[in-house]
């Protein structure tokens, strides 16, 4: 079970790892919070379109519903009201009624009831700054521990099915110097251009790199990330900052999608290479 935000959110964290398992047989689930209703255009190339302004909430459904067909996983919304990123000196209040603003209980239940009923092995979820601060993204992490811990609890909530107990949780740490690094490192060696890339890495302070417990070897899968991400239309500029390093490239640099394991009910021996180690 992987809890994401926003539909494209699954698409540009640890899409090439859901793909690769569902390739393999895994039954993955993507779990989406919001229906990204309050998201911009960022496709220049579509900004403008009165048919897509006409209805945006219905375009990121159908852009959803390619990008799980692309990825090969199952798909359900938790229906909540996207928050919007808010921006200025000061910041505006939140709307009200929105994803960032419920209370975590009333947030999370919904997600017990799909951890009890679904019964994953594995969730994915994000770190508790949201991989970036985006206030949706934090609530995401914040419902996803609460759910973790309640959907194990047979006092919790009877009324949402049979208690579930998820081996392991992980953060997706899509974003890491080491990776950006790396990939500089790599570039610089083969004598490239890396101006670009090294305005990217100085935004992160060495002191932060992410503890990386478990890389998943995912180069067979970055055409299918992409292309998941591509669905995206609205979201994603084609020539953007997502698609900056080529796929050969992370293929010999960083071949792999990385995650923090941060609770697990069973043993586990570190670093990994599967999130599924210790449960095959």
């Amino acid at each position: 079970m992987a809890v994401h935000a926003h539909p494209d959110d699954e698409s540009s964290k640890g899409a090439a790892t859901t793909a690769k398992y569902a390739h393999e047989g895994v039954e993955v689930t993507v779990i989406t919070c919001t229906g990204g209703e309050r998201g911009s255009i960022l496709n220049p190339r579509l900004q403008g379109d009165e048919s897509i302004l006409a209805d945006l909430p219905a375009v990121r459904r159908a852009e959803m519903a390619e990008a799980q067909r692309i990825l090969g996983v199952d798909h359900e919304w938790l229906g909540f009201v996207d928050s919007g990123l808010p921006e200025g000196d000061p910041l505006p209040a939140l709307p009200e009624g929105c994803f960032a603003l419920l209370p975590i209980e009333e947030a999370a239940r919904p997600l017990v009831a799909a951890i009890r009923r679904l019964r994953p092995h594995v969730m994915t979820t994000y770190d508790e700054n949201g991989g970036y601060p985006h206030p949706d993204h934090i609530q995401t992490h914040r419902i996803s521990v609460f759910a973790f811990d309640r959907a194990a609890d047979p006092d919790y909530l009877p009324e949402l099915g049979e208690p579930w107990s998820v081996a392991k949780l992980y953060y997706d740490n899509a974003f890491s110097r080491q990776k950006y690094a790396a990939v500089v490192a790599y570039l610089e060696e083969q004598g490239q251009d890396t101006t670009d890339l090294r305005q990217w890495l100085e935004r992160f302070d060495e002191r932060k790199d992410r503890l990386l417990t478990t890389r998943v070897d995912v180069r067979d899968w970055l055409e299918v990330r992409d292309a998941a991400l591509r669905a995206h239309a609205t979201q994603v500029d084609p020539e953007g900052l997502f698609f900056m390093i080529a796929n050969d490239v992370l293929t010999a640099a960083w071949p792999t999608d990385d995650f923090e394991l941060r609770f697990s009910r069973i043993g586990v021996t570190l670093p990994e290479t599967d999130l599924f180690a210790g449960l095959r």
